[in-house]
């Protein structure tokens, strides 16, 4: 098989590599759905928001200040002035922030279908949140983790009340490879003096699986019609690797790697798929890559570091509100 065969081969849910977020929900109406995005002002989220507004969702924008997410809604709708988007103002880093967020839809929105934690950040130097939390950890895993739980009333009610299974997805990355389980310590996520960029963000990236994981074992014993995955988007060259510190030899690497890199609606498409396809109804507790499962790490796949991250993140919510 030649190498560009090999990258352009799908696997047994007829998409791949190459598949874009309009190909791989062609043909769905998901016109009687509601959606939050995170991370959908830029990059494969804004792609995401795009393309299911296109299929007919409502799709709320959650965004740092409305000013920026009104920008995203007005581009958005000069390309699909049908649209159904709604901005509402939220900054996944600071708890108090999704607190407020999610105090506001549930009073607001009947519904919720889908919840996509897409928002992230990758490889930034070294900064705590405004709840004193090493910066990655904060924004990719804890704020959605806090996000999720106040929210999932609503999903499980709705998909309860319309018979339409609710679904829950966390953009995680291949990344999530390079981290072990030795750092289940604020102490040690907070320390500056051992931090080091990468391995912070495949730690969060370790988390949304082993969360996505755990959320639909209890989903599942509690009999909800809710399911819970994560996914790799593949590699994009987005906003998200804005503060990576990229040499000139490692420029260089890139260049040549291009062509092998995935555009932002081929990035975009297993959130799409997993988000909507009526292939995986039912599926729940899976990793996907490139529109099909895939096996994430044996860290990944394992239920008892599953609980101990959602006891430790539990911790840190309880002391972040009893300090309020």
């Amino acid at each position: 098989m030649g190498l560009w065969n090999w990258f352009s081969r799908t696997g047994p849910s007829g998409f791949g590599q190459n598949s874009t977020a309009e190909e791989v929900t062609e043909g769905i109406d998901a016109s009687h759905l509601t959606a939050i995005v995170t991370g959908s002002t830029s990059g494969i989220g804004k792609e995401t928001a795009r393309v299911l507004a296109l299929r007919g969702a409502k799709v709320i924008i959650p965004a740092r200040s409305l000013e920026s997410g009104i920008k995203v809604k007005e581009s958005l709708l000069e390309q699909n002035p049908d649209a159904k988007l709604q901005v509402m103002e939220m900054d996944v880093s600071s708890l108090e922030s999704v607190r407020s967020f999610a105090q506001s839809f549930n009073s607001s929105n009947k519904h919720l279908n889908i919840l996509i934690n897409n928002a992230g950040i990758m490889a930034c130097p070294f900064q705590l949140s405004k709840d004193g939390i090493e910066l990655q950890f904060a924004t990719n895993h804890l704020g959605h983790f806090l996000l999720t739980n106040l929210l999932l009333e609503k999903i499980k009610a709705t998909a309860k009340e319309t018979g339409i299974q609710g679904r829950i997805v966390n953009v995680s990355s291949v990344a999530h490879r390079r981290s072990d389980s030795s750092w289940f310590d604020l102490n040690v996520i907070n320390d500056e003096s051992k931090y080091k960029p990468f391995n912070a963000y495949s730690r969060s990236k370790l988390a949304n699986i082993l969360h996505s994981n755990e959320l639909s074992r209890c989903l599942k014993e509690k009999g909800s019609n809710v399911t819970a995955n994560s996914l790799h988007p593949g590699v994009i060259m987005t906003n998200i690797s804005r503060s990576l510190d990229l040499n000139s030899v490692v420029m260089s690497l890139a260049t040549l790697v291009k062509p092998f890199l995935k555009s932002i609606p081929q990035g975009a498409a297993t959130t799409c798929y997993v988000a909507l396809s009526p292939q995986i109804k039912d599926v729940s507790g899976k990793y996907f890559a490139d529109c099909n499962e895939a096996s994430p790490s044996k860290e990944g796949e394992d239920e008892v570091l599953g609980k101990r991250l959602w006891e430790f993140c539990q911790q840190i919510l309880k002391k972040s509100k009893a300090e309020k």
